[in-house]
């Protein structure tokens, strides 16, 4: 059965994850480190958003004798190639991208440069190397303009309505062709609005009790009319970690898939839905943030914004079906926990 579930793997193996300075990879660098992996950081430490905080990441992973990074961009080939070949992993997470669906309005090649030039740079690394299974970081943003909800794996996605959602589906797309060609195993994970402790300045949930705690009116959009499958970060991470050891394998035939599997009929290839499989209204969220800071928000309602989406949900049910797990944190203890982080880690 293409879709049977697998038994974690013995630990004792090395994992290259690119972009561990980041929210997501610090996270599932943090986890792989407690679950015994080796584990090799690969980061540009962009200034897109504040770099001492994507400094203070690494240096908490570096406490881990188990855990060494390079800072390079993935752009820069011949470092990323040295660096892998002598790291020699066995298994690539790659995260590292450019990342916002805002900024991409403002500056479109900076998605190209990183997202499209520095994923090629990846594949061709596993593709060389062998790994056993690279997984690729996609995003919900590939749905784009569909409307039928939840959104599952095996419906069209080519509406892409910013450049970073099309190079994420770009990125979809080359890494099917690799595995196709090369026979090198490929799972793309599509995340749905991911927040938590040690999260990016530009998400929704970091902005607004930043902006609360200081008296400043937050911004909602689409005068609150929004809907989010809103997923905590260590959900997620330990979704990656399982499907690492759900590795695809081409099928013999497009009659061996299961329905509602992803997997390609031609390739050692599957996309994954991680999210909470709940479309959270985005005032019932700002209610939550209000109820655990103690802060009547002062709201400053706005149009949608271009390129933007009213709502997204997560059919999750592939993810459970290949690992036996699905996200399913509370997004108001979601947001207590990262309040906590937030107001230890700034002194407020």
């Amino acid at each position: 059965m293409t879709t049977e579930q697998v038994s974690p793997r013995p630990t004792n193996r090395r994992v290259l994850v690119t972009g561990t300075a980041g929210f997501i990879g610090f996270h599932l660098a943090s986890l792989l480190l407690a679950e015994g992996f080796e584990v090799h950081g690969y980061d540009g430490l962009s200034d897109y958003y504040d770099v001492n905080l994507k400094r203070r990441r690494h240096q908490t992973l570096l406490q881990n004798p188990r855990f060494t990074a390079t800072e390079a961009q993935l752009e820069d080939e011949e470092t990323l190639s040295r660096v892998a070949e002598e790291f020699s992993p066995d298994v690539i997470v790659h995260l590292a991208a450019q990342a916002g669906v805002r900024y991409s309005l403002e500056n479109p090649r900076a998605y190209i440069d990183s997202n499209v030039v520095g994923t090629l740079n990846v594949l061709e690394i596993a593709r060389t190397l062998k790994v056993e299974h690279l997984l690729m970081a996609s995003t919900s943003s590939v749905y784009g303009a569909n409307e039928e909800m939840p959104f599952t794996e095996t419906e069209k996605a080519d509406t892409q309505l910013t450049i970073y959602a099309a190079t994420k589906k770009a990125n979809e797309s080359m890494g099917h062709s690799y595995a196709h060609l090369w026979d090198l195993p490929i799972t793309m994970f599509r995340f749905f609005t991911v927040y938590g402790p040690w999260g990016r300045p530009d998400l929704a949930l970091y902005k607004f009790v930043d902006a609360m705690l200081d008296g400043r009116p937050i911004d909602i959009y689409n005068n609150g009319d929004m809907y989010r499958d809103f997923t905590y970060v260590d959900d997620l991470v330990r979704a990656i970690r399982l499907l690492i050891d759900a590795v695809p394998v081409r099928p013999a035939s497009a009659d061996d898939i299961e329905e509602g599997d992803s997997l390609s009929p031609v390739a050692p290839f599957r996309v994954v839905n991680i999210g909470n499989s709940d479309k959270v209204r985005l005032l019932d969220f700002v209610d939550a943030i209000e109820a655990e800071l103690g802060i009547e928000a002062i709201r400053n309602y706005m149009p949608m914004q271009m390129g933007d989406v009213p709502a997204t949900w997560a059919d999750a049910s592939l993810l459970q079906r290949l690992t036996g797990y699905r996200p399913q944190t509370d997004f108001r203890d979601g947001i207590a926990r990262f309040v906590a982080w937030f107001r230890d880690y700034y002194r407020k």
